[in-house]
């Protein structure tokens, strides 16, 4: 990505994450206009943090840093936010991974999962977006076999991207939709096969046993698959999404997050709280509905538009 890029991609994080920013923001200027850090100003401050969805675990260590070396003496706004920045930054520095096409795996199966509604299978699309961009060759599984509209979506994205799309009938096995998905892919010579899965989590035990049905079939072909199972979390539930990692977690291995709709609420924040509870692989974030509104996370980007701060 050019320098530009890169400035163009951080504005319009920025401008995602506004809601968010303004009210921590505003908070901490309210907290600390002509005043001292005081251990009442503390207690500000971390109730401020936590009803943003930073988390009270991450609001105790942010506070706690912030005591350490300013305990007591005159700060203004901007100087607590830029130490929040750079504090936040080392939280997310460690999750941070761009989700790449492993070329020792032909193809290399991911399989996407998610509550309904979260954006999956936009997510699906706008990943197959970036990496046909990139030269690969990706095929796409309508594996969300309970919804029709689900399956329509793919096959749109697969128009846009020229990407071929496995489908049946609403109603038909997603796991033999995905075996069948796999050896397509395989004779296409397909550098990555995208899988879509259901997402009913009203019912989590048809959900449970569908999953592992889908991850044990696809074992039959390939061992080492799923290569990637990645969840897709809606940033506009709040603290709800760390309760979705965690049935998640419950039904299937996952190795990575995907958090979409950052543009849509003041809850940004709980990027932090997953990163400090879950501590997964971030693979990417979401601002928007274009197809290039999803792109690679970038940890200190992210923490200085949460604060609503200018770019180093």
């Amino acid at each position: 990505m050019s320098e530009n890029e890169k400035k163009g991609w951080f504005s319009r994080l920025k401008a995602g994450l506004s809601r968010s920013s303004s009210k921590i923001g505003d908070g901490i200027t309210g907290i600390f206009t002509r005043r001292k850090l005081d251990d009442e100003a503390l207690e500000e401050l971390e109730e401020l943090l936590i009803t943003s969805d930073l988390g009270l675990p991450t609001a105790m260590r942010l506070t706690g840093n912030l005591a350490k070396t300013r305990f007591n003496k005159d700060v203004d706004p901007v100087e607590v936010r830029e130490a929040m920045a750079a504090d936040i930054t080392e939280v997310l520095q460690s999750v941070a991974q761009p989700l790449e096409v492993r070329k020792e795996h032909r193809p290399h199966i991911v399989l996407m999962v998610g509550v309904n509604g979260t954006g999956k299978t936009t997510t699906i699309g706008k990943l197959a977006t970036r990496f046909t961009a990139e030269g690969h060759k990706v095929m796409l599984a309508a594996g969300d076999t309970f919804r029709a509209a689900a399956i329509e979506q793919l096959q749109i994205w697969g128009e846009r991207t020229g990407c071929e799309v496995i489908a049946k009938d609403p109603g038909a096995d997603a796991a033999g939709l995905a075996y069948e998905a796999i050896e397509r892919a395989r004779k296409a010579n397909c550098d990555l096969l995208l899988i879509d899965t259901a997402g009913r989590l009203h019912n989590k035990s048809d959900l449970m046993d569908e999953l592992k049905k889908v991850v044990r079939v696809i074992r039959k072909l390939d061992p080492d698959a799923p290569h990637d199972i990645i969840l897709t979390l809606d940033a506009t539930t709040g603290q709800n999404a760390l309760s979705q990692v965690g049935t998640f977690k419950e039904l299937v291995d996952l190795s990575g997050l995907v958090l979409t709709k950052l543009d849509g609420s003041a809850r940004g924040g709980v990027l932090v709280a997953l990163a400090e509870k879950y501590k997964l692989p971030v693979h990417a974030i979401g601002v928007g509905e274009g197809a290039d509104d999803l792109r690679a996370f970038e940890p200190q980007d992210f923490a200085r538009s949460l604060m609503g701060l200018e770019r180093n």
